[in-house]
């Protein structure tokens, strides 16, 4: 059986490097989508776009083929 396709879309930001930040991600299987986020009293940004992709990650139930769409270099 093929495995599911999911996508996850990323995004951190922080105010200031430390400062106060957050991270977005939304997970999409065919018309179902769900929404991550966090916030942080200090943190970094390159720490966001890392735990935004991890958060994703870690939500998903099955084992699945994942295309992971970030900004982050």
């Amino acid at each position: 059986m093929p495995k599911k396709q999911i996508q996850i879309f990323t995004d951190g930001a922080c105010s200031g490097n430390p400062g106060p930040g957050g991270y977005g991600a939304v997970v999409i299987y065919r018309h179902k989508r769900m929404e991550l986020s966090q916030g942080y009293r200090r943190t970094t940004n390159n720490r966001m776009e890392l735990a935004a992709v991890i958060a994703a990650v870690n939500a998903l139930k099955y084992s699945c083929r994942i295309d992971i769409y970030s900004d982050s270099k």
